[in-house]
Parts: C-alpha cells; structure tokens; sequence
C-alpha cells in the first residue's frame, strides 16, 4: 500500500490582505498598462461589473494603474459624485448612429416638445427631399437609359433586321425553310397503366339496380309481412326519388275533387292540410328531449323564474303538448303569482272558455298591471263589457293614460267628455287628453281647459297651437298671430328651444287640417328663428320649394309672403311666389301678388309681361294693353315691352297697331329683333314692296343677323326670282358663314334651279366651313335619297355617323334608311351612342308602332315628349299613334298636353308653323295640319317604295 500524500502547506500571504500602496511587480521593474478589458467595450453593454471588486492578482494593480496619477481605491466613489452632479456619466457607452446622446438621453422621456421636433425635423427633411428630387429623377433615368444602351433586350438587337424584312421578294420568302415542330405534343408520352375495374364492384352495382320480384329467405322466415332488422338497406337515390313522387301523387290525388271530368285541387286547403302535418325527425326529437331536461333543471332549481316557466310552456307547445304547457304554465302562475307575463302566457296558451277565468285570477294577483286589464278587455265581445273592464281597472290604476284612452274610445261624445274630466284630473301631465278634452268641450269651456294645460304643461307647444287652431276655428283669426307669438315668447322663458323645423313640419300639418291662419301665424313667428342675415334668402326660397313639393302650398306661400316683406325689391322672389300662384293660386291672387311686385320692382320687365300674359290668356285684352301701356311708363326703352305690346296687337288681329307699335321701336333705335317682326307683318299683309325695303334697310345696320338673310332670300324664292334669291343667301353666307340655316336654303335653291350636282357641291363646301355638323350630313344624305341614289347616301350616314357618332338626328335617320331586318341592330347602336336623344326615341317608338307594340311604343312616344316638349314632330308622331290605336281620353290627353307645352320647333313643324296661311292658327289647328303632312309623307314613301319593287 502506499503512503498518504501529504498536502503542500498553503503559504500565509496569499490569504493575507495586501498593504495599501502594494503594486504587483514594482519591485522588480514592471510597470502597469491599459488594455480593453479595463476601458471596457465599444459598444453598450446591459451592465458593467464593479472593477473595485476585482481580485487581487492583477485587477487592481491596473486598475490602479489605468487611473493614474495616484488616484486610489476611492477614486470610483468620487466619480459617481461627479456623475451624478452632471446626470450623466462621460464615460458612459458610446453609440455608432445615436453618438453620445443615446447614453445622454437614454432615460429621459419622450414628451409632447420632442414628438413636436422630431415632426419639424422631418418635415424638413422632406422639404429637402423634395428639392433635390428632380435631379435625382434625372440622374436615375439618366443611368437607366446608359444601362439599356450597354445591355439592349433582344427585341432592340434584331429591330435592324425587322426593318429589312421588307426589302424581302416573295422567292425569298418562300426559300425559308420551315422550322421544326419541337412541341410537347408530339413527344413521347410517358407510360399509362390502366387498372380494371374489380368484380366485386361491378356485381354490387349491378345488385342495386336490379329488381327482385321474390322474397329473399330471411324475409319468408319472417312471414313476408315485416322487413328483417338485418337487412341492407336501400341505396338507390333513384328508387328513393321515385317512390317520393308516388307517395306525393296519392296524397294530390286523395285531397282532388273530380268535377265534371276535370280534377280540381283547393290550393288553400292543400297548403293549410300541409303545414297541419307535422313532421318530426330524430334530430326534433333529440332536441326536445335536451331541451325539456334544461327547462326542468332551470324550473327546479329557481322556482321563482318566470321565464323559466313560460320558455317550458312553449317548448310544449312546439312539440304539439297543449296539456302538458297549460299544466306547466299553471304551475308558473302559482310559482310567480307577481308575473304579469306568466299570467298572459297563461291566458293565451288556456282555451277559451278558461281565458277568462285564468285572467280573472291573474288581475286579482295583480291588480296594477296595465297589461293584464287590457287583455281581460280584449276577451270580452261586446264595448259595454269592454268597457266595464276598463273602469274596473281605472279603479285599480286611476294614473293610466293606456286605459283611460282605451275607456274614451268605447265611450259615446258625452261620456268621453265626463271620462276626459276625470282622466285630466289623475293624469294632468299627459297633454294628449287635455287636447282630446279641449275638441270635445264649448268655445269657452275649451279656452279654460287650454288655460288649465298651460299652467299644468307650460314646456308643451301644442298647448299654444290648438288654442290658435280653436280661435281661427270660431272667426277670431285676429288673435291668431298673438297667441302664437306669445306662445313662442312663453317656451323660451321657459327655456324651451325653438326649432324652425319642428314648427315648420306644424305649420304643415295645420294647413292639412285646415287652419290656414294658425299656419301662416306660426310661419311668420318661426320662419327667421336660428338663420343668419345673409343666408335668409337662400334658406327661406330652399324652404318655400320643399314645402311646394310636398304639397303644402299654403306653407310655401306664406314663407314667400315673410321673405317678401324683408327682401321686398328681390325680382327673384317676386318671380317664384307668382310661380307658385299661377301653378297653384287662382287668376286674381297671381294678379295681386303681380301688382304688388311691380309697385316694389317697377323695373323688372319680366314681372310686367307675366302679368300682361295673365290678362290676356285670360280673355282680357284691353287690360292686358294697360299693363304693357303702365310698363312703357315705368322702363321707356325696354324693347322687350315694345314687342309684347306687338305680339299683344298682332295675334289679336291688329295688324295696323301692330305697325304703329314697331316703326316706333325703329324710330328710337330698336333692334334687328324690331326689323325682323317688321318683316313679318308686311309679309302677313302682303306688302311685298314695304317688306322688301325693311329687309333691306335692316341689313344695312345689321349685316351680321342670318334671319334677315334668310327672310330676304324667301321673299324672292317665293316670288319667282331665283337668281335674286340665290343672291340674298350667298351675300348672308359672305356674313354669316357659320349659318346653318342659310346653308340648307341655298343648297335647296340650287337644287330645285340647277339639279343635284350644284347642290351637293354646296353642301360639300358647307362641312368643310362648318365641320362636325350633324344638319349638313343629313342634308347631304336625304338630297341623295330623293334622286334615287340609295347606296350614295348610305356612305354619306356612314361618314356622318363616323364625324357626328353622337347626334341623336343622325342615328334616327340612319334607323328609318336601313332595311327592315337591319334595324333592331341600328337601334341597338343608336342607343348605346345616345340613350337619352329624343330623336332616337321617336325612332325606336316608330319602330314599336310599326310591330304593332302598341304599349311599348306609347311608352316611348311619352319619353320623347317628356325629353323634348319644345319639339312638335314628336308630338304630332304621338298624336298621331293614338288617333290610330288609343282611346279618346288618350287622344285628348296628348292635345291638351301639347297645347301647353306650345312647341315651337321641329323640321315639320316650322315649315308649318311659319307659313303665312298658319300665322294666327292656334296649335291644336297645326298640330292636326303636321299629322295630315305626316300621312302624306308616309304614302309618298310607301308609293315610291312599290315602285321602286
């Protein structure tokens, strides 16, 4: 064995404590140096260790060391002092992207000033950003475009070749080989396995189809009469479907009726028989039993739960338990005797002859529910038992406004007036009956009751607007006005807020209930309440105009009638309140409201004319020649009265007032308008020699008005002077070469004088002065049409349609010039184009008439007068339609509608309307003289059209 080893003794100064200024290996000549380990890290560490605390080996010597300049072991204590006097240390860690201030600022808060900075700061570093971001674009694409110059896509590569691709022959083309088809298609497919079906299946799906006529041995050992537990089961859906048809057949036929041959089925009772047959699956089932376990739980457990007993009562009564749910219900009622609905689930689940005893019980309970009086009431049949109820329960609950109503309303007027004196004294805080007394009481007797309601209800408004409502009623309107403003002064004491718009909404429902007084009263008290000065006029016409659309006149006209008196010299709302007045007001109230607006406005013309028009539709045309006269006094100069003072002349058959009127006009400088209706009255007399000096005197002062032109060039057109009337046009075409109208006449001139060539060159020259004008084209294409050449003009619609793919008059003449079957397509584009063009309208009710789609085309026709009223080709179209297909209200609803639309253009209607022998013909006359010119076109048509087959 061997010896024990025996420890080498540990040498004492090694546990010892060195002396206080002992530095390792200065005895020898060492000398102490800094490394990183004493510095520390670049980077921040979480937590630095205490150097004081290093061992004795060599942490202190240069530590000691790396301070320097004798600083001892109480130098780290001297710089926390340091440190904490500046409240940061400076030898704190150092951050590459924060620099020092992430050790400066690393514990401080991030307030409201720095999130304030920081958005300062970035803003202007967007600003920056946005300086130079120019020349960074530039610089970018500057670098993009020297990119794709070194490294180009292959497409730019072969574009040199592409190009000389077209110096190719055709030999040369032919000579390229054909590539090589190195598709998918063509390559070797990878191997396919099929796998056959396996017997066993095939024979299982031949056993599901087949039908056995024979018992199988399990269902003979059974008898045949049942169906073995072990049996499979049936899996065709086929078979399924079928027998569902077979069993719903028996049924249809057992609930049939045969009678005489036919079979009738009552669809009523069926579908009653239907939804009696209830149909409860396993899944119902399961559910009602859970359900049923739940309900019993919650009842048992909290008794007092009438909610409990009501849900389980119902769940019964879904499952078809009647018995059960009353039993259960019952049972509720005597747990909670204090549920008013346990007592009416109880009432309604009991049959009828028990409803009332259970009601009884359950009043008697609880003899202060509403609820229950009112539904032992609804169970009685006749009003006295009713009513007896009621009065029972009002002995019970003396403060319920629901019964003392219910009460009322079976009561005779009497009775209700003594019920009503009782209920106001239980319930004075319910303004409903105190007004409900007020219309049943006297004159004076309602006063007093009113008077009581204010003192009991002084925040109620209604108060204030019955006893207006009560005064206008009985002929004091003059009291009217007071109680309202006095109501509304009384409210805001009170501090009620007024709002216009509630009492506006009164005011409405006044009118409806024919307190016009009381309206206009609460209008003029609440009209200005919360609207600033300047917004008052726009408010108050924006108010007028909704009130008229919701039909309250009286409403609008009294909100027109209030602004008036503020804006008294505002000519536009003069103009609506005599709107409303001749839409909705009577012949003399438009004439009031007129002479009142002219004594405020006597320089508004319009206001002058409207009312010279009203007397002269009127009949009264003495009346209306003083008015005009009056505004020829107010406004001299106003040439707009001088020609309504002709118009008045010349449409009643005063052709030489007429004259005196307008040389007048000329004589103190009127205008082209002045020489033109000049024109037009020598022309109407046939002075022929005086109209002609008066056009030609009007184009020397106004070369530059096509109408006058225009006239000169009919004169002599009518007269027989061709080349002087081609003068006249080509002399206005020199002026005015932008005139449609002038244009077309010529193009006529030269085509009825020299044929259709100088015509057509004459509209060629018009598009090109005049381009993209839908007139010119069909000009152009019609002129075609009436010298045969169908297919000449179908390429001028082509080109019109191409240059105007937009006019409605283009796309309806294109309709009318295709074949028959092609115009379903035509109209198809045509509405795509311009849906709501009226002239495509018409078109597409033409085509509908023709079909002899008499609904639909009637449809359309209104759409096209509803889109263009101004237009009297539609409606002569319509007028037309209906004397071939409507009825005669129709007829005359269609000429009524057109005399007060008064249309005044239309390419057939002016031809008419201006003729001289139409001049005074009222519109009924042209409307009925447009449809004879109608039916004439449409015969010319069809002749030329058998001829040409």
């Amino acid at each position: 064995m061997q010896a024990p080893v025996v420890p080498k003794p540990r040498l004492e100064f090694l546990n010892s404590k060195p002396p206080p200024n002992y530095v390792a290996g200065l005895g020898r000549g060492a000398t102490g140096f800094t490394t990183r380990s004493d510095i520390g890290p670049a980077r921040a560490a979480p937590d630095l260790p205490d150097r004081s605390a290093t061992t004795i080996g060599g942490a202190v010597g240069s530590s000691g060391v790396g301070r320097g300049r004798g600083k001892g072991a109480g130098g780290d204590d001297e710089d926390e002092d340091e440190a904490d006097e500046k409240g940061y240390d400076e030898n704190q860690k150092f951050d590459e992207f924060e620099g020092n201030d992430m050790g400066l600022f690393a514990s401080a808060e991030y307030d409201e000033d720095d999130k304030e900075a920081d958005a300062v700061w970035e803003s202007i570093d967007k600003r920056m950003d946005s300086r130079r971001k120019d020349r960074r674009e530039a610089r970018l694409k500057q670098e993009i475009e020297k990119y794709r110059a070194s490294n180009p896509k292959i497409t730019e590569q072969f574009a040199d070749l592409k190009r000389k691709l077209c110096t190719l022959s055709a030999q040369e083309w032919d000579s390229i080989p054909e590539i090589g088809d190195y598709s998918l298609r063509n390559k070797k497919k990878r191997f396919e396995s099929f796998v056959p079906v396996p017997d066993t299946l095939l024979e299982k799906a031949r056993q599901e189809q087949e039908h056995v006529t024979a018992l199988d041995p399990k269902s003979r050992a059974a008898g045949g009469t049942e169906t073995p537990w072990a049996q499979t089961p049936v899996t065709d859906l086929t078979a399924v479907g079928e027998g569902r048809g077979t069993v719903l057949s028996l049924k249809l036929d057992r609930l049939s009726d045969s009678v005489s041959g036919q079979t009738v089925v009552d669809p009523k009772g069926y579908l009653t028989d239907l939804k009696s047959m209830k149909i409860t699956s396993d899944a119902e089932v399961s559910d009602i039993k859970k359900a049923r376990l739940l309900l019993k739980s919650v009842t048992q457990t909290n008794p007092k739960h009438a909610p409990g007993w009501i849900a389980a009562a119902r769940l019964e009564e879904i499952a078809g338990k009647i018995p059960a749910a009353r039993q259960l219900i019952w049972r509720g009622c005597e747990e909670c005797p204090k549920s008013e609905d346990v007592w009416l689930e109880a009432c309604r689940l009991a049959s009828p002859d028990e409803a009332k005893s259970v009601i009884a019980k359950g009043v008697k309970a609880i003899p202060n529910s509403v609820k229950l009086w009112m539904q032992a009431s609804k169970l009685e049949h006749d009003n006295v038992n009713k009513s007896r109820v009621l009065r029972k329960g009002l002995e019970h609950i003396p403060d319920s406004v629901r019964l003392w109503k219910a009460v009322v309303e079976l009561a005779n007027e009497e009775d209700a007036r003594l019920l009503l004196q009782r209920a106001v004294e239980c319930c004075p805080l319910h303004v409903e009956l105190w007004l409900a007394l007020a219309r049943l009481e006297t004159y004076e007797q309602a006063k007093k009751v009113l008077n009581k309601a204010r003192e009991k209800l002084s925040k109620e408004p209604t108060i204030w607007i019955t006893a207006a409502k009560l005064e206008e009623a009985n002929g004091n309107t003059a009291m009217v006005g007071k109680i309202i403003k006095r109501g509304i002064q009384s409210l805001q004491r009170e501090g009620v807020e007024i709002d216009r718009e509630v009492w506006m909404k009164e005011a409405e429902a006044a009118e409806r209930a024919g307190s016009v007084v009381t309206c206009q009263a609460i209008i003029e008290s609440t009209i200005g309440i919360g609207v600033e000065e300047e917004d008052q006029k726009r408010t108050w016409v924006a108010d007028a105009e909704e009130c008229k659309k919701r039909g309250s006149i009286e409403t609008a006209r009294a909100i027109y009638a209030h602004a008036l008196k503020v804006f008294v010299t505002k000519k536009s709302i003069w103009l609506k309140a005599a709107q409303l007045e001749k839409s909705h007001g009577t012949r003399e109230s438009l004439d009031a409201l007129l002479r009142k607006a002219v004594t405020y406005r006597p320089q508004a013309e319009v206001l002058w004319l409207m009312g010279a028009k009203e007397k002269w539709l009127a009949g009264d045309v003495p009346a209306a020649r003083a008015i005009l006269q009056e505004a020829y006094a107010a406004i001299p100069n106003s040439e707009e009265i001088w020609l309504a003072a002709f118009k008045l002349e010349f449409e009643n058959h005063e052709p030489e007032r007429a004259r005196m009127l307008l040389a007048k006009a000329r004589e103190r400088g009127g205008t082209e308008r002045v020489w033109m209706k000049s024109a037009i009255v020598e022309r109407e007399l046939g002075n022929v020699s005086e109209e002609r000096r008066l056009l030609e005197e009007g184009l020397k002062l106004f070369p530059s008005f096509f109408k006058l032109w225009l006239m000169l060039g009919q004169l002599e057109d009518r007269l027989g002077h061709l080349e002087q009337a081609k003068e006249a046009y080509e002399s206005g075409l020199k002026h005015c070469p932008s005139s449609i109208p002038l244009w077309l006449s010529l193009a006529k001139l030269e085509e009825k004088a020299s044929g259709l060539s100088k015509a057509r060159a004459i509209l060629t020259m018009a598009r090109k002065k005049n381009p993209q004008n839908p007139e010119l084209w069909l000009a152009a294409s019609r002129a075609e049409l009436r010298h045969g050449n169908k297919k000449e003009a179908d390429i001028l619609m082509a080109k019109a349609l191409q240059e105007c793919p937009t006019s409605g008059i283009l796309w309806a003449a294109s309709i009318e010039m295709a074949p028959r079957p092609q115009r379903k397509t035509k109209t198809m584009d045509a509405y795509k184009r311009c849906e709501h063009d009226p002239h495509v309208i018409a078109a597409v009710a033409k085509l509908f008439w023709n079909d002899r789609k008499v609904e639909k085309a009637r449809n359309w026709f209104n759409r096209a007068v509803t889109l263009a009223p101004d237009v009297g080709d539609f409606w002569a179209l319509y007028y037309k339609f209906e004397l071939q297909h409507g009825k005669e209200e129709q007829q005359k609803d269609v000429l009524q509608r057109c005399i007060a639309a008064e249309p005044k253009h239309g390419e057939k209607w002016t031809l008419i309307a201006k003729a001289v022998e139409n001049s005074h013909q009222p519109v009924e006359a042209m409307l009925k003289k447009a449809v004879v010119a109608l039916g004439k076109e449409e015969n010319a048509a069809a002749a030329v059209a058998e001829n040409g087959t």
